[in-house]
């Protein structure tokens, strides 16, 4: 194949794409570049599909290269490892709106592998890579109902900014990541500072204005070089199985079977349906035993959709906005630093907020040069038992690693700065039980948590999910608010929007149909505004409504200083001894940075006043009529010497030791003890006398 080259300018910088270059022996491939950002995107098929599942097997990768950015990586073995949170995360949003657009029934395994090879910081490798996979996967034979487009919009000074460059993204309050078909909005991943409903709505539709222009570009280049797309062997429930099943147990019954507010109830039922299909069709219709598990949830999926769109009914009985049964708490733990739990019907989270010193930040080495820390760190995880089930634990999962992102997006907006709370701050969500939006519960569980902690985060942040049941047109649907698992399992959509009384936080929404309309986007975004209004006021506000004014007993406290980085040296002394010396004397942890910000760690206040005072004295000339505390390092026969501070010591001349005679140092003083003392005065060379006796009452 002759290689092709297509270009446009995107937000003021040019997207160049290269087809037949390289890669010529995946299914499709386009060498992506976007100002100095290039991106291989391939897409890769099975010839075959894969035997004994019921699902797509479609895998997305976004590979990060440290050559990229001019970097070898860290660590002993100078090689890159496992895929990075980053990566993990941009992987998730590619994989959710291309999924969808693939057949329901396609079992195929597929790929699509996004290779960063270099990265000019101002043209995204995320949205360069989404751009590409589309471009892959459209020009490839694998069946795609394409072209996707993905946009990122910043909001500056309140003005919409496309594609925003590094220095941009810094001074922004929104990072919103938006794409779409040529007709409607299929994916939506943001986060914001308090941004208001109708400024958010606004930014999501200038994104797919955006969106529509690329998709131009891309049938542009499919048109020229797109595959025909192959045949494959298509997945469906054999019709007169589906027959005999529905008249067998009748919709009557599949709808008393799912149609309660237990899970466990419901999954009971089915297991028993199940098994009076496996009876029938035992001896007579053994091929069709293997399709028992398929079929009942297909059956499962048109009672629950039907009653929900046609006859508004749920299956827990709930009315179409209502949330399920609430409850907050907190102090469930003893000893741990913070906690909150949040239960909203059969999901149930509890996060523990720890706090630590900003030395303990999580270093990242990845291809954003403006990101190198992360000072708040959120972690959920989910284990088996939350759903009834058993299997041994691995480690979090794309899922379980995207869920604590989100929540981790939603609460950044409300943390209090650096100098104003010196910690750095580990949320952990663990999920007790679930049934639906567990990701949204750990949003409201993690504020009570770190309100409790004494964090004095700015307004508290709660989360909720609305889901959508759609019919045969575009305004024939049904969005829910709070949805279960069922109705998850079941639908259209799952978004979630985060945020305060005052403006969403984060939003992240997935689709299983071609995207959204405008007006299923405004209702979805409406409803969460008023569910998020009552769990605030209603439920968390009750238990707890503002931070607590102080640390808890066990955890650390942190003082914060700044001084001279010229005096940096002094406090540290000679190989570490000055500050080990303090550190050995109070127990406290130190911490310095090249500005000059000294952080003073530990968990007895007294001792964290004493490593201040020490460190005061060092940075700090002494001064003539004030009084110190120092410790009696030497004795001479015409005085005692008195370290004031590392490398400062003055002189107690014998006469200043008492106002009586003294006929020897040691009847007042010996080494090693603590006493107080005045500066009588610092001569021309910079001694500094000292005097017991004028503080002696």
């Amino acid at each position: 194949m002759m290689v092709k080259q297509f270009s446009m300018e995107l937000a003021g910088r040019t997207l160049t794409v290269e087809i037949g270059k390289v890669a010529a022996q995946a299914n499709g491939a386009a060498l992506m570049r976007y100002g100095d950002t290039v991106v291989l995107s391939t897409a890769t098929a099975s010839e075959k599909p894969r035997e004994g599942i019921d699902f797509f097997p479609l895998s997305v990768e976004f590979e990060e290269k440290m050559y990229a950015v001019g970097k070898i990586p860290g660590g002993f073995n100078k090689r890159e490892g496992k895929a990075s949170e980053h990566a993990v995360l941009t992987s998730r949003v590619i994989d959710r709106p291309m999924r969808p657009l693939f057949p329901k029934d396609y079992r195929n395994d597929v790929t699509l592998n996004n290779l960063v090879m270099a990265v000019d910081p101002n043209c995204s490798p995320e949205v360069t890579a989404m751009l590409g996979a589309s471009v892959a996967t459209s020009i490839s034979d694998i069946p795609f109902d394409g072209p996707i487009a993905g946009t990122r919009i910043g909001l500056i000074d309140g003005e919409f900014i496309v594609n925003p460059t590094a220095d941009q993204q810094l001074v922004s309050d929104l990072a919103l990541t938006v794409a779409s078909t040529a007709e409607k909005v299929i994916m939506i991943e943001a986060g914001a500072n308090e941004v208001p409903e109708d400024k958010m709505i606004e930014a999501i539709f200038k994104a797919h204005e955006v969106n529509k222009e690329v998709i131009k570009f891309i049938d542009r280049i499919v048109e020229e070089c797109g595959k025909e797309k192959h045949e494959y062997e298509h997945v469906d429930t054999p019709e007169d199985l589906w027959d005999d099943m529905v008249s067998f147990i009748t919709p009557e019954a599949m709808e008393e079977a799912v149609f309660t507010d237990v899970k466990q109830v419901r999954e009971e039922n089915i297991r028993q349906i199940k098994e009076k299909l496996e009876e029938r069709y035992a001896e007579e219709h053994e091929d069709w035993l293997p399709l028992i598990d398929d079929a009942v949830y297909k059956f499962q999926k048109k009672t629950v959709r039907k009653m929900i769109l046609k006859d508004h009914k749920r299956p827990d009985g709930r009315a179409i906005n209502e949330i399920r049964p609430l409850a907050a708490e907190i102090d469930l733990l003893p000893r741990v630093h913070g906690s909150g739990m949040f239960t909203r019907g059969q999901t149930q989270i509890m996060t523990i907020t720890t706090l630590a010193p900003l030395s303990e930040a999580q270093k990242i080495d990845g291809l954003d040069a403006n990101v190198t820390s992360k000072r708040y760190m959120h972690h959920y995880n989910f284990p088996s038992y939350s759903v009834g089930e058993t299997k041994p634990s691995r480690g979090p999962g794309r899922r379980e690693i995207g869920h604590g992102a989100l929540a981790e997006r939603a609460l950044v907006p409300v943390l209090p700065s650096e100098d104003e709370f010196p910690y750095a701050i580990r949320t952990v969500s663990e999920t007790l039980e679930s049934n639906g939006s567990t990701s949204q519960a750990s949003i409201c569980a993690s504020t009570l948590s770190l309100m409790a902690a004494g964090v004095p985060i700015k307004k508290p942040v709660a989360g909720i999910s609305t889901g959508l049941v759609t019919g045969d047109s575009d305004d024939d649907y049904i969005v829910l608010t709070d949805i279960q698992g069922l109705e998850d399992f079941f639908g259209d959509m799952d978004f979630k929007v985060a945020g305060t009384h005052d403006g969403i936080t984060a939003i992240q929404m997935d689709i299983k149909i071609h995207g959204l309309t405008p007006d299923i986007i405004r209702e979805a975004i409406s409803r969460t505004k008023e569910a998020r209004e009552h769990i605030l006021t209603n439920v968390m506000e009750p238990v707890i409504s503002t931070p607590r004014d102080h640390v808890g007993e066990y955890a650390p406290k942190i003082m914060q200083m700044h001084v001279d980085p010229d005096k940096i040296s002094e406090i540290i002394g000679k190989q570490g001894k000055t500050i080990n010396a303090i550190i050995d004397e109070t127990g406290v942890k130190i911490d310095i940075n090249d500005e000059g910000r000294v952080d003073i760690c530990g968990v007895d206040q007294a001792m964290i006043d004493r490593a201040m005072e020490i460190i005061r004295l060092i940075v700090e000339p002494v001064e003539a009529g004030k009084i110190y505390e120092g410790e009696v390092v030497r004795i001479m026969n015409f005085g005692a010497f008195v370290q004031l501070a590392p490398n400062k010591d003055g002189l107690i001349h014998i006469s200043k030791l008492s106002k009586e005679r003294v006929e020897k140092v040691e009847d007042v003083v010996n080494i090693g003890d603590k006493v107080k003392v005045k500066v009588l005065e610092i001569d021309k060379m910079g001694r500094i006398n000292l005097a017991l006796r004028e503080i002696i009452k």
